[in-house]
């Protein structure tokens, strides 16, 4: 599918989690035609310079961007009990306005919100909106999370919310299908809500490495950041 753009993707610089190299990357979405790609990594926006010039060089468009993490609170607040498992939020660059405002947001995740992660909130996304094409990210963006605790109705208002922010056409629906039991649930609730609300659908696929013999891996990194072990 040489019409198909990754807008959910992790490279190494998604540190013990994207496994993703960049130039390995760049290689293979060349041998598949693939025009344009994304740079989505968690909260960081480390590998964009290294990323943009990959691509440049192998002929792909690149889109820059950045899975931030969104505080439940505000990014003020870091109690554990209310404050230790943010919401994920994929951002997109869609011109250079948008490029500084990412900038900004996530510069300030670090400055002002960070609580073992960088943290924005609904106010910095609400002063840097313009230019930035958002997305309800994975499991643990807070549409699916409030469609997984059975809240239809905070998942509903919460999509509202975010088109607010961003603007008609500018905030959309992620489906992803990764064998996940609980993700088919929560895709036939989001495409109920896009019915419902007009938001926009759109298939992304939460990509952490290049070829499906780097699965392994990844797992370790993964390990390594949860102190587990493969067993």
């Amino acid at each position: 599918m040489t019409d198909f753009v990754h807008l959910h993707l992790h490279t190494e610089y998604s540190l013990l989690d994207g496994a993703c190299r960049i130039k390995p990357l760049m290689k293979k979405a060349a041998e598949l035609g693939q025009k344009a790609l994304a740079i989505t990594d968690h909260g960081v926006m480390y590998g964009v310079i290294d990323f943009f010039r990959a691509a440049q060089d192998a002929g792909i468009k690149p889109i820059i961007g950045c899975e931030v993490y969104v505080a439940t609170r505000t990014r003020f607040h870091k109690e554990y009990e209310y404050d230790s498992k943010p919401y994920h939020l994929v951002l997109l660059a869609e011109n250079n306005e948008g490029y500084h405002n990412l900038i900004n947001i996530v510069s300030k995740g670090f400055l002002e919100g960070f609580y073992s992660r960088p943290r924005v909130d609904i106010e910095l996304l609400r002063k840097y909106s313009k230019g930035l094409i958002a997305s309800s990210a994975c499991l643990a963006g807070s549409v699916p999370r409030f469609i997984s605790e059975s809240n239809y109705e905070a998942a509903k208002e919460k999509a509202i919310e975010y088109e607010s922010i961003f603007g008609k056409g500018n905030f959309f629906l992620e489906l992803q299908d990764h064998n996940l039991p609980e993700q088919r649930e929560i895709n036939r609730q989001l495409i109920k809500l896009s019915q419902e609300t007009g938001i926009e659908l759109i298939a992304t696929n939460d990509v952490h490495y290049i070829e499906k013999k780097d699965a392994y891996a990844q797992d370790v990194l993964m390990c390594i950041q949860t102190n587990k072990t493969i067993d």
